[in-house]
């Protein structure tokens, strides 16, 4: 039976304290400002964590930072398992009988052989941390415990006590740098100003100064293949001095709670506080896998891997994996609207609606992307040979061809087998994204679409 309380100020970390006590198997669901948050706990340890902003793209972002998958395999987990229900079943989520969607292709990766047990530790782990980050933040609204019959297969258990510390630290470096900075889903854009470069501050990496239109410093910090608090120490300067502008997170990152302070004058954030030693959090692996032993140093990621069986990943092995390699990137063009050579990338939308085609081209002609628009999807083909796009929006429903049909021509021939395509459409039935996956589409995007989304899949495919 499951036991429910409603709170006008929510204490999350008083909350978890007492549930790290119990010895009960349950899942702990809140509800504060549309979002969602799930965390299961068993025998007083987590065992996972997730909200309902944006899961997918959580997990997309730190299997990229931890460059534990290929591209083609992280596209194929989304487009197996980002069903657009996801959304809706976590929003509702008194019925616990399906695990979420997240921790299901968790354990698909696991049972594919694409990630092994010490790997999937270290996802579980960083995942849960940054929900777990939101989640103390959050001052009003509702919760319920339930013992449901059905909860999540462990692969892990993470110490309350331990994370909750580790999440209070990293918490304190994000509100050090308020009130600049509120939320790592904020969007620094940089302001163009000839008397602004006078000033003696460190110059900013031009990699990073292509990027910065558009993305949060979260996603900056995974295209940079950089720390995000050493992100924000680089940006700081300039924000302080108005020649970088925050911009508001786009939706539905604006449900998140604030990374305010609740005092004033918080301390600096000090490179001794980043460079300092954390707790470690014991990770205990489920009985199916009961040949690995892993301790799991929270934030530094070092691990100690005891086994019998020779074939257990080494230490070495498993640092080497946590290290983050360079994130590959299209080949640099030069454009004549640039002072400066910077990083752009070519996309061609092909779509029959005028309305479709203007707003693409306004959501993206701002962010160093050059967009080719095509209204006839008759001569599509043509113009695609002749631009050699590096990404490709296709319409489904277009008069003369469909966008099934156009996607397997595009696809026969080698020069764009790699090429994302991305289906821009109105379908949303599970048929429809099938039929897409056996025609080579990478993706989807459902009409109507916001730029955030748009970005959301630049991010996947070309960052």
């Amino acid at each position: 039976m499951s036991n429910f309380g409603t709170f006008t100020v929510l204490r999350p970390h008083s909350l978890l304290k007492q549930l790290s006590h119990s010895v009960e198997t349950t899942c702990l669901q809140a509800f504060s400002n549309l979002v969602t948050w799930l965390i299961y706990l068993e025998q007083g340890n987590i065992t996972y964590a997730t909200n309902s902003v944006e899961p997918f793209d959580r997990l997309e972002r730190h299997l990229r930072r931890l460059n534990f998958l290929s591209s083609e395999i992280r596209v194929e987990l989304r487009m197996n398992f980002e069903a657009d229900v996801f959304n809706h079943a976590i929003a509702d989520s008194n019925d616990l009988s399906t695990q979420p969607a997240d921790y299901q292709a968790i354990h698909w990766l696991i049972n594919e052989g694409y990630l092994d047990d010490a790997q999937a530790t270290i996802l579980i782990q960083e995942l849960v941390k940054e929900v777990m980050e939101s989640f103390l933040l959050v001052k009003t609204g509702t919760y319920a415990l339930s013992n449901a019959t059905q909860t999540v297969t462990k692969i892990c258990r993470l110490d309350v006590e331990k994370t909750l510390e580790i999440c209070h630290i990293r918490l304190q470096n994000w509100q050090s740098f308020a009130p600049q900075i509120s939320s790592p889903y904020q969007r620094p854009y940089l302001l163009i100003n000839r008397n602004f470069h006078s000033k003696n501050l460190p110059p900013l990496p031009r990699e990073l100064t292509a990027w910065m239109k558009g993305f949060s410093l979260r996603h900056l910090a995974v295209i940079m293949n950089q720390d995000e608090m050493q992100l924000v120490q680089h940006l700081y300067p300039h924000i302080v001095q108005g020649g970088v502008i925050m911009h508001e997170p786009d939706p539905p990152f604006d449900q998140l709670p604030k990374y305010q302070p609740e005092v004033s004058g918080s301390a600096r954030y000090t490179t001794a506080l980043l460079n300092r030693q954390f707790i470690d959090t014991v990770v205990e692996p489920s009985n199916r896998y009961l040949d690995v032993e892993t301790a799991l140093a929270v934030e530094d990621f070092n691990l100690v891997v005891r086994s019998p069986q020779a074939t257990s990943p080494s230490i070495h092995n498993l640092q080497e994996l946590t290290i983050p390699n360079t994130i590959n990137s299209a080949p640099e063009r030069v454009t004549t609207t640039t002072v400066t050579a910077k990083k752009t990338y070519k996309i061609i939308s092909v779509d029959d609606s005028p309305t479709i085609l203007k707003e693409i081209s306004r959501f993206l002609e701002s962010e160093n992307f050059s967009v080719v628009t095509i209204d006839d999807p008759l001569k599509a083909v043509m113009s695609i040979i002749r631009h050699k796009p590096d990404l490709i929006l296709l319409d489904l429903n277009m008069a003369g061809i469909d966008g099934y049909e156009l996607c397997k021509i595009i696809r026969n021939n080698s020069m764009f087998k790699h090429t994302p395509i991305i289906f821009v459409t109105g379908n949303k039935g599970i048929v429809d994204k099938v039929k897409a996956k056996l025609v080579g589409a990478s993706g989807y995007l459902t009409k109507p679409f916001t730029r955030a989304e748009l970005l959301k899949l630049v991010f996947m495919h070309l960052a």
